[in-house]
């Protein structure tokens, strides 16, 4: 199975007491698989997903309980980001009897500061890989990960282990060259982030991970991509000059928590101390996302 269109990372939402509420998630994955029509499910795999607030075991039931309410409809993606690759390891191990169809890790920094070596990079991958199965999704999102320079991501792909990349940079200069140095080399798939996801398909690439509701917004993209009409393809994407950009000052968690909740679909607020949006920024993002159609009926 190769993996390609519209990846969902659904977020978590937390009871009071700081666990995990399977009701909400059961909702907002129906959601997201029967109304947004994402092509995958990630779960714990993105930091907007806030999986780094549970321990290792809720982190792991985190992960069985997503498995179990996708039920198979979509193919399963699990992140296996930690900076030891033993513990790394451990969650391919889980994700494989899942029956997930990849792991996600996150191209990590040196967990005692810094930017990693080439070198060290392809051996905390290669280590990954030899332990697992699955195919792996290196991610790159500088900031929690490296800032992975272009050398470093091409040397990574021709691991045969790294079929899949995530970009996060949102530069096109770079996203250009690495789709032509990566997916159009051969060696691996390489999908960007919602802003980019038109240029992203004209260049050959195979489309974008975003969270729900935005996964709505670029499934239809997608699918007016494929049919051949790129005037209709704009229209959508330019829905994402203005969403989430003018709220991401919050980050995207705060924002799309936010926007869920508008859609009908309440997965609660971030997780403290990090705040949501402000009344007044809700009013304003509610009356955005009515215009491009993604409130509540």
């Amino acid at each position: 199975m190769e993996l390609s269109g519209i990846l969902a990372p659904v977020l978590t939402p937390f009871r009071d007491d700081g666990s995990v509420d399977e009701a909400a998630l059961a909702r907002e994955v129906d959601f997201t698989i029967e109304e947004c029509h994402a092509d995958a499910v990630e779960a714990a795999a993105v930091e907007t997903q806030e999986y780094h607030y549970l321990s290792h075991e809720a982190r792991r039931a985190l992960i069985r309980t997503t498995a179990r309410l996708v039920k198979g409809r979509r193919p399963l993606i699990v992140g296996v980001t930690h900076p030891d690759v033993k513990a790394a390891a451990e969650l391919c191990h889980l994700a494989e009897d899942l029956g997930a169809a990849a792991a996600q890790a996150l191209i990590p920094l040196r967990p005692f500061g810094g930017e990693p070596s080439t070198g060290e990079v392809l051996r905390y991958f290669e280590t990954l890989g030899r332990g697992t199965s699955l195919p792996l999704v290196a991610y790159c999102n500088p900031g929690p990960g490296a800032n992975a320079p272009v050398p470093m991501m091409v040397a990574l792909a021709k691991l045969e282990c790294v079929q899949y990349f995530k970009e996060s940079s949102r530069d096109l200069r770079r996203v250009g060259r690495l789709i032509e140095e990566i997916d159009r080399a051969g060696h691996a798939r390489f999908f960007t982030t919602a802003e980019m996801l038109l240029i992203t398909l004209m260049l050959g690439g195979p489309g974008a991970t975003t969270p729900p509701p935005a996964v709505k917004i670029a499934a239809e993209l997608l699918r007016c991509f494929r049919a051949g009409d790129l005037k209709a393809a704009a229209e959508h994407q330019r829905k994402f000059t203005l969403f989430p950009a003018r709220w991401i000052h919050h980050g995207m968690c705060p924002v799309m928590k936010a926007a869920m909740r508008l859609a009908g679909v309440d997965v609660g607020d971030p997780h403290p101390p990090f705040e949501p949006l402000t009344a007044q920024e809700v009013a304003e993002l509610r009356e955005y996302l009515h215009g491009i159609g993604l409130t509540a009926r």
